[in-house]
């Protein structure tokens, strides 16, 4: 199917009619919010009449206290109660995040720790096994053989192995 191009005149027209009815729904939500406005006043603030005694005049100022009391308590119970739920739900926005799996794992460096200092770190002061482990090992000595002497500068030795004799001398002392 082919779509029309709609006119620009056309297009404005259209523009204009969704302006003016936002605008009547404006001023409409408004006048009702001004009905409800008086409304509420009516209903909770009775008409102020002026006490002509003074003991009328104080009572007057003890209603208003008390009226200021229960209002102020209102409030405070009002304003915990949002605190608690603004918490509960940072909580949980960051527990939706960690189920989302979005967290980001800190890339872990290679640290290198003795055997002691480890055990230190996760026991404390409770450690006090030492874990040398290269005291615990055995002595071994190092035996050296007479041909490795001999044989430590090849060049010394170089004319005497020369030739079938010299081979013939090799066999002879290794037999």
């Amino acid at each position: 199917m082919s779509e029309k191009k709609m006119t620009s005149s056309r297009k404005h027209h259209l523009k204009s009619l969704m302006l003016s009815i936002a605008a009547s729904m404006l001023e409409a939500e408004a006048a009702e919010a001004a009905a409800e406005k008086q409304q509420y006043m009516q209903d909770h603030c009775p008409p102020m009449t002026m006490p002509e005694t003074m003991q009328e005049l104080q009572d007057l100022c003890k209603k208003i206290h008390q009226r200021i009391d229960s209002v102020d308590e209102e409030r405070y119970d009002m304003e915990t109660k949002v605190t608690k739920c603004s918490k509960e739900i940072e909580e949980l926005k960051i527990k939706v995040i960690d189920l989302k799996g979005k967290f980001q794992k800190p890339v872990l460096r290679k640290v290198r720790m003795s055997a002691d200092a480890m055990l230190h770190a996760l026991l404390g002061s409770k450690h006090k096994v030492n874990m040398d482990l290269r005291a615990n090992l055995k002595q071994v000595k190092k035996e050296v053989k007479e041909e490795e002497k001999d044989a430590g500068d090849w060049r010394k030795n170089i004319e005497d192995k020369a030739g079938m004799d010299g081979r013939k001398k090799m066999f002879e002392a290794e037999a």
